[in-house]
């Protein structure tokens, strides 16, 4: 039985409703330090973005912003997002990506044979372009929607859903964000929704990763569970190191100056 070391210590002994009090003033002070004048979220009508939804909501009251970007999604995805929003009390903007994605992707394909993972990023990179934009415009920072578990095991695409300025879930594993969102109110249809990226139609976080979110939480949770699952989150985690770190720098020869 494979086994790892826990990656972040849980010794405040709150519970997950004891969290949001903190959770709400540093989502503040991440603004303020900035400069800002308030955030953005991408609210794709899943759990993890409807939480971020109600976070900002409580933590910045009126500066709080939804970005729904369909790109040839399900209409329940739009559906979902503005449901989350009007839940959380933040205002929403609409960004359609479709025109823009069939452009890039003809352009693209022009030089050659396409990649099933380069255009599967595609939606993601552009929603990334189409946040920052909207945060722009308002003086806003990004606030991502990462959950522990996601981030791991790199399940995000680098500079797209993994381009934002602050991660608030970021320490918590995905059934503790469900804990979250029933803390916060969202609404349960989108408790209940099976986790998807929207990369293509019946896409599920869990059939690309191939695990399930229980199997991949027991992991990072404890550093135990069976062989197959263990190799599984050690291999991703192998290959998604490049993703968790900041661009390496060539270190130049020192020249005697």
């Amino acid at each position: 039985m494979a086994t790892r070391p826990e990656t972040e210590p849980r010794g405040s002994g709150l519970g997950i409703e004891g969290e949001i009090g903190p959770l709400l003033e540093w989502i503040r002070q991440q603004v303020t330090a900035a400069g800002a004048q308030g955030g953005v979220v991408a609210a794709s009508g899943g759990i993890d973005s409807a939480v971020v939804a109600h976070l900002l909501g409580r933590a910045l009251p009126e500066r709080a912003l939804g970005v729904l970007m369909p790109c040839h999604s399900q209409p329940e995805d739009l559906e979902d997002g503005l449901l989350a929003c009007r839940s959380a009390g933040i205002d929403t903007v609409i960004v359609n990506l479709d025109q823009a994605y069939d452009s890039l992707l003809a352009a693209l394909e022009e030089s050659g044979e396409s990649s099933a993972v380069g255009v599967a990023n595609l939606k993601p990179r552009l929603r990334m372009t189409a946040l920052y934009y909207q945060a722009a415009r308002r003086h806003a920072v990004v606030f991502g929607t990462g959950n522990r578990s996601e981030l791991e095991v790199g399940y995000f695409t680098k500079y797209g859903d993994g381009g934002v300025d602050f991660l608030p879930l970021g320490g918590y594993l995905k059934h503790e964000v469900r804990q979250l969102a029933q803390a916060l109110g969202v609404p349960q249809r989108i408790i209940d929704r099976t986790p998807s990226a929207g990369l293509w139609a019946g896409q599920t976080d869990e059939g690309e990763m191939g695990l399930s979110y229980e199997q991949l939480d027991g992991f990072l949770a404890t550093g135990q569970g069976a062989p197959e699952v263990a190799e599984r989150i050690e291999s991703m985690q192998r290959k998604a190191r490049h993703k968790l770190a900041t661009p390496p720098v060539f270190s130049r020869p020192d020249r005697g100056r």
